[in-house]
């Protein structure tokens, strides 16, 4: 007979059944107001787990979604909220302490996955009041898990991908060079490796670092091993392990390609060596994990609750979830107020508007955009497609290699360019995927005070008491230009100074 059944026939049978009601209503109410306080996540859920862009995500919350209900089904776990919440210390803090720093990210942060994080983290400190210590303790490796199929691959990718890709890159030259081989660069490495890889797989780079972690904490749950300072060490051999490995793979790709020139062969191997060093990372991680000592299982006796009910706790938790509903205030953002503004070209450059479409501003409003601006120029010689978006939030700023590849280019290369050796922007080679360049492109982020190439820079920025006013400067030539060219960086003075006056008080 489970829980619930218990609990029925307790009730039929009891001439006091207030007694057995008053717990779960309040059980219900307590449910209801810490959903209700954490409501303005859902969209951004709603974003994660339904976007294509997401679907390693989605395919991972799926795995884990079943994998908790098979470890439901096979220990036979019991319906715990038909009782009163029981008060523990770590919960407690986990649970409460969570939900004030939810409130403060929201209001002065505004970082939708670290939100995310909170709730996941907090909700399952709330869980601790209806389950033994021993069980909530053994099941914290899950709840860490539902935690990381939030998208921290792509701001890994966003903070360290790059980054890491240098250092590698750096590595397997000097590699190369103790070897004898002169004639592979960072530069050529960096970008033969860009153009195999497949960037939904995770199987290079900092996305395995990412997987192969969640992989660590799925072993631990299954295998029942508390988290402890020994865990923390596999953790960092297995990610130093997934380094290495992916290090081989580069230098394997490197030398079959830009040495020997069987390229090929070399987008043959780019899978199946990243799944065959992520597998072998794996394996060692979860036999490192079995040398531990074997944990004291969690018995009827254990689980049982150590402690009567807390009679003040429930009352307390609607109080404190009320207040913390009034006391709710995002960070204040400003839409997308108009299509255009009017900026002050130079006359000789010549341009023509090309009206945003409508997916396009709704995701722009959506994101906290105060404008979009998006034309055809022509100034001399050069032409092409410019986007100028203004925003105080960094949501409504991207990388412009996603939009690029999105509409059929590859990213054959991207690399910083210094203007007049002190202006930082992103210049960007663009082809058909087989090494055939066909356009170039640029792109860097500007406020009143500084210009940067770096996405991660601009995230920071919001970081700040008060936010400035930044522009995305994106632009697409109508062929491929050399940065250095007398009348590119002209071009590029041009819209610098265009876009300073813009944000000029």
């Amino acid at each position: 007979m489970t829980s619930l059944d218990k609990w029925l026939a307790q009730f039929h049978d009891s001439e006091h059944r207030g007694e057995f009601l008053r717990p779960l209503v309040l059980n219900i109410m307590i449910g209801g107001l810490w959903f209700y306080l954490y409501r303005p996540l859902y969209g951004y859920f709603g974003v994660i787990f339904t976007r294509e862009d997401f679907r390693t995500n989605q395919i991972l919350l799926v795995g884990l979604v079943l994998l908790l209900v098979y470890q439901v089904w096979q220990e036979h776990l019991p319906f715990p909220f038909l009782n009163a919440p029981q008060f523990h210390k770590l919960p407690f803090l986990l649970a409460v302490g969570g939900s004030v720093l939810f409130l403060l990210t929201e209001r002065f942060l505004d970082v939708n996955t670290l939100s995310a994080s909170i709730f996941g983290l907090a909700t399952y400190g709330l869980l601790g009041f209806w389950v033994s210590p021993a069980r909530w303790r053994q099941g914290f490796p899950i709840a860490l898990l539902f935690v990381g199929v939030l998208p921290f691959g792509e701001h890994m990718q966003t903070f360290i991908g790059y980054p890491m890709r240098i250092f590698t890159a750096y590595l397997v030259q000097h590699g190369l060079l103790a070897a004898g081989v002169k004639s592979v660069g960072v530069d050529t490495i960096l970008v033969f490796e860009n153009g195999v890889s497949k960037v939904d797989l995770p199987c290079s780079g900092v996305k395995s670092l990412w997987t192969g972690l969640l992989f660590l904490l799925a072993a631990t749950w299954i295998e029942k091993r508390p988290l402890s300072l020994r865990l923390g060490f596999i953790a960092l051999f297995m990610a130093g392990l997934l380094f290495i490995v992916n290090l081989l793979r580069v230098a394997i790709l490197t030398v079959t390609g830009p040495v020997l020139g069987w390229n090929l062969l070399a987008e043959m191997l780019h899978v199946p060596l990243g799944i065959l060093g992520f597998g072998l990372a794996c394996a060692v991680g979860v036999w490192l994990l079995r040398r531990l000592p074997e944990p004291s299982r969690v018995t009827p006796e254990t689980d049982a609750p150590d402690t009567p009910p807390t009679r003040w706790l429930a009352p307390f938790l609607i109080l404190v979830l009320v207040l913390m509903i009034v006391a709710y205030a995002p960070r204040p953002e400003t839409g997308l107020t108009q299509a255009s503004v009017a900026w002050a070209f130079p006359d000789t450059l010549h341009t023509e508007a090309l009206p945003l479409k409508p997916d396009e501003l709704a995701w722009l409003t959506r994101d906290g955009a105060e404008s979009a601006y998006r034309q055809r120029f022509q100034w001399g010689e050069l032409s092409g497609t410019m986007i100028l978006i203004t925003s105080t939030t960094w949501r409504a700023h991207h990388r412009p290699e996603r939009c690029f590849e999105v509409y059929g280019l590859s990213v054959d290369d991207s690399r910083t360019h210094l203007v007049d050796g002190q202006i930082p922007v992103r210049f960007v080679t663009l082809g058909d995927g087989n090494h055939h360049s066909l356009l170039s492109a640029t792109y860097w982020f500007q406020s009143s005070n500084q210009i940067t190439d770096d996405y991660a820079t601009r995230i920071w920025a919001d970081l700040a008491p008060e936010r400035d006013r930044w522009v995305l400067v994106s632009v697409l030539f109508d062929e491929t230009v050399e940065p250095d060219a007398a009348n590119v960086t002209a071009f590029y003075e041009a819209l610098k100074e265009t876009v300073a006056a813009n944000l000029a008080p």
